[in-house]
């Protein structure tokens, strides 16, 4: 929270004479000098408000008074008497442990007195009887002053007729400069090779913002850092556990008049309990491939390096690689990668190893055992020979060497023993397989082994290629029709993939621009349609490993005109179909206006058009559209087709139109002449 405005007094006393001036200054944390500032006076059950354009407001009243600045709070209460007798006795607002207080009593200049007498708590401070002959004041010392000061004071005077005279009494409250110390720490059970940070709290009075405070740090006896300092905080960079143990601060004034410390506060490091393992990346490496061995290290405090061994069958061992990253890479595995390994993580003060693993590169280990027994050996125990094996064989199912992502399939490496040239009492063999989901990680070539410790054979290499699914276009437009000016969306999305995939736009092979979709869903592309936007879209997904392209969506932009020739501008265009309103337009300076659309066979029916400016609606007679589709085809006969309604001409087919209102006649010159077919339109008339 924001802190309190202070009041500051000049001069420093709360006690003056009537006809005196005091000047009262207002201080906060954050304060502009040309801020205004709210000043409050109490006086019995009188409250004023005043406001002044600086800090300082002199008064001369007698109250309790009260500051604020803005986004402050209130002040303290700070209590002034303007007093009206002969004799007063000052002292300051406030009084703080260890400071030197001065009590000053004071006569009106017209007063002499002979002697002077300052009493606390009512009995006579021996040692501050001053004996005088002339003077209206004297001033009465406090030396370093504690808590055995507090109480109430006033003093007295002889005058030269021996009449007496007394003060008005003042109550002396020796304050805290700042309270005792409390040390905290980031954390009182911390971690060997871990950070602590220490801070001593305590908070000086906001009465005296000129002191400064120092602070140092101890360890049991031990003083930590280089002394005394200016920051509250003490940082341990790196704890061990031989720094457990008992810590205290203290606090003290620049002047070192003031010093007080802390209780203490017991920090245990605890033992790092270190967990190093090792693990692989791919889980599943063939020959060939690159492998990764990645050290995880817990519990260890850095920085660390890591060291990475590698043991041989005659118990000897060889450092391999030391740095501070925690990955070892095998560029190319290869059989003489096979053994184990493990890695040790070190830091300036101790090395911790992890368990060794074995890595053995081979995907299966197939085998064949024969036995048979011989002549001399009937009777005795069975002998066993053990026959190498035949060349494996390694198969894909299902079968195919282009796969897609998400699919599942397994190896089968077989390996079988013809016939042998001696009695069989048994043959054993067996099949090894191995099952799993790909990714497009999983491209790339495979073969197995099969050993039985006699000879080692390997089957031919397979090919194998994960790709993606083929996209499926789509084409989204905000109406049932796609007409001149809509924003139309190419949606392209491969069902199965996996990401990232690159998605790429085409409109009659030229492309119109790419996406990517780093997590596996579809892509889209907007287009403002225009009448050139007519023709085929296709798009293509890729994600690496060889891309896949969509059918083919052709999309028509058409449009229909409507004009009334006579008519005041400006007047409003409104197209229907089968007497469904199929869209409207305006034209401001008259003429005619125009809707596009999109042909399709759906598009077949009656078509009309209404004029309307505000002094009437008028409509045209209705025509009828018919739209063919080329046997066999999704295509209509003239994709290129472009409908006008309007005077003379009112369609306009670019085929081969009749229209007996003005005998025009039009053909499609890009059709040939055996699709060229007719379309018969019934005419209309312009609107009235």
């Amino acid at each position: 929270t924001e802190p309190k405005s202070v009041i500051f007094l000049h001069s420093p006393w709360t006690t003056v004479f009537q006809g005196e001036n005091v000047t009262l200054t207002c201080k906060a944390f954050h304060l502009d000098a040309s801020e205004k500032i709210k000043w409050y006076r109490w006086y019995f059950l009188e409250k004023t408000q005043s406001e002044t354009s600086g800090n300082t407001h002199e008064v001369h009243e007698s109250g309790d008074y009260r500051c604020q600045a803005q986004d402050s709070p209130l002040s303290n209460r700070v209590g002034l008497f303007f007093s009206p007798a002969n004799l007063i006795l000052q002292a300051p607002l406030d009084v703080f442990e260890k400071e030197s207080v001065i009590l000053r009593c004071r006569a009106k200049a017209n007063t002499g007195l002979k002697t002077i007498k300052l009493y606390k708590n009512g009995k006579v401070l021996e040692d501050h009887t001053v004996e005088i002959s002339v003077g209206m004041l004297t001033d009465f010392h406090i030396h370093q002053a504690s808590l055995k000061d507090n109480g109430k004071y006033h003093c007295t005077g002889v005058k030269e007729d021996d009449q007496l005279v007394s003060s008005n009494s003042v109550k002396i409250e020796v304050q805290e400069l700042f309270p005792r110390p409390v040390l905290r720490a980031s954390s009182t059970q911390p971690t060997e090779g871990g950070a602590v940070t220490l801070t001593c709290e305590t908070q000086l009075s906001p009465q005296r913002p000129d002191v400064q405070l120092q602070f140092h740090f101890f360890r049991d006896r031990r003083s930590l850092g280089s002394g005394w300092g200016s920051s509250p905080e003490f940082w341990i960079h790196t704890i061990w556990r031989e720094n457990s143990g008992s810590y205290w601060c203290q606090a003290q004034s620049m002047n070192s008049s003031v010093q007080k410390q802390s209780q203490r506060l017991q920090i245990q490091v605890k033992k790092v309990v270190p967990d190093i393992r090792i693990y692989s990346r791919p889980k599943l490496v063939f020959e060939g491939q690159e492998l990764v061995l990645i050290c995880s290290v817990n519990g260890v405090p850095g920085p660390i390096t890591v060291s990475w061994y590698r043991k041989f069958k005659l118990r000897t061992e060889r450092k391999l690689h030391t740095s501070s990253e925690t990955e070892f890479k095998i560029p190319v595995v290869q059989n003489s990668h096979d053994g184990e390994y493990y890695c040790v993580a070190s830091n300036s003060r101790s090395s911790f190893r992890s368990d060794p693993v074995t890595i053995n590169f081979q995907m299966t280990h197939p085998f064949t055992t024969l036995r048979a027994p011989r002549a001399q050996d009937i009777g005795k125990n069975e002998i066993e020979f053990q026959v190498s094996p035949s060349q494996p064989v390694l198969t894909l199912s299902p079968p195919g060497t282009w796969t897609f992502v998400g699919d599942e399939v397994s190896f089968d490496c077989e390996a079988q023993r013809g016939v042998l040239l001696m009695k069989i009492e048994a043959t054993l063999w067996r099949t090894m397989s191995y099952r799993f989901s790909l990714t497009e990680e999983h491209s790339g070539n495979y073969y197995c082994t099969a050993d039985n410790g006699l000879g080692l054979q390997s089957s031919e290499t397979l090919r194998l290629s994960v790709t993606i699914s083929h996209p499926v276009l789509t084409l989204r437009a905000p109406g049932a029709q796609a007409v001149v000016g809509d924003m139309m969306e190419l949606h392209c999305e491969a069902q199965r993939g996996s990401p990232p995939i690159w998605y790429h736009f085409y409109h009659e092979d030229v492309s119109l621009g790419s996406s990517s979709s780093p997590f596996g869903r579809g892509a889209s592309f907007n287009l403002l349609l225009t009448a050139e936007h007519s023709g085929n879209y296709f798009c293509e997904a890729d994600n690496g490993q060889g891309f896949q392209r969509s059918n083919t969506v052709s999309l028509t932009v058409r449009e229909l005109h409507c004009e009334a020739q006579r008519g005041s501008p400006p007047i409003l265009y409104q197209f229907y179909h089968k007497d469904v309103a199929v869209g409207n337009s305006s034209a401001t300076l008259g003429g005619g206006a125009s809707f596009n659309l999109s042909l399709t066979t759906k598009h077949s029916g009656n078509y009309s058009c209404k004029a309307g400016n505000g002094l009437g609606v008028q409509q045209s007679e209705v025509m009828l559209l018919s739209v063919i589709a080329q046997p066999g085809t999704d295509r209509f006969l003239s994709p290129a087709a472009e409908m006008e309604l309007q005077h003379s001409c009112l369609l306009n087919f670019q085929l081969k139109v009749w229209d007996p209102s003005c005998g025009c006649a039009f053909r499609n010159l890009d059709l040939p002449s055996s699709t060229v077919q007719e379309v018969f339109l019934n005419a209309i008339k312009t609107p009235h």
